[in-house]
């Protein structure tokens, strides 16, 4: 089976009403990112933080992946294909997806404060004095601005198995995760879905200047 390997970015999710920060000058549900989204924002105001993503794990339970999820779903029926993500949804777990990785955490996750490895499901409000196991209070599984992103390597060697590359909804302009689009060998077939595409030209690569839900039609057509 040649493998697709999937790049997703905060445009799939869009579609499916989960609001992104980066449309509306830096402010994210109305905070200033350095506030919401920094261990310093954290160190300063935890019940702040943890209310922030308490209402957005809120708001995820209120959506339903879009087409675009099931559609590239549907492709594990004659390929193999891994999603690399940058949303920290489960859009594309419930959709059936099978190999996501999130390169940015999961809502739906909290870890230590005190260890990073120590991560567990967490589908409820975290609030100030929800403890680890070592007695530690417990965060969002957010990867924040400034932070080491730990799934960037294993991503890496996925994007070098790389047959067919689609990216969506993703500027491309963000890093590390901008940097994996290089790790893919060259002349794979790379299709790049986006409403604003922003992307240096390179060989066999096909644009579609949509939004996820009609870019993936268009993909999975050209695929046949």
């Amino acid at each position: 089976m040649k493998h697709i390997v999937v790049l997703t970015g905060a445009g799939i999710s869009a579609e499916s009403g989960i609001k992104t920060f980066r449309d509306a000058n830096g402010l994210w549900e109305g905070h200033d990112v350095m506030e919401v989204a920094t261990p310093q924002g954290f160190l300063n105001n935890p019940a702040l933080v943890l209310d922030f993503y308490n209402q957005r794990r809120k708001q995820l339970f209120e959506v339903k992946p879009n087409s675009a999820h099931y559609d590239l779903a549907s492709l594990e029926t004659d390929y193999k294909v891994s999603i690399i993500t940058q949303n920290v949804d489960d859009l594309h777990e419930r959709a059936g997806s099978s190999h996501v990785i999130h390169l940015h955490g999961e809502l739906l996750k909290a870890k230590s404060t005190f260890d990073d490895t120590d991560i567990i499901e967490w589908k409820t409000d975290i609030l100030l004095g929800n403890m680890c196991k070592k007695g530690y209070q417990l965060r969002p599984h957010i990867v924040w601005f400034g932070e080491d992103v730990p799934m960037i390597e294993k991503s890496v060697t996925i994007c070098e198995t790389a047959d067919i590359l689609i990216i969506i909804g993703t500027s491309m302009q963000v890093y590390p995760a901008a940097s994996l689009i290089h790790y893919v060998p060259q002349n794979t077939p790379t299709y790049f879905i986006d409403p604003k595409p922003n992307i240096d030209s390179k060989q066999h690569l096909t644009v579609i200047a949509e939004k996820a839900t009609i870019g993936m039609k268009k993909v999975i057509s050209l695929l046949k």
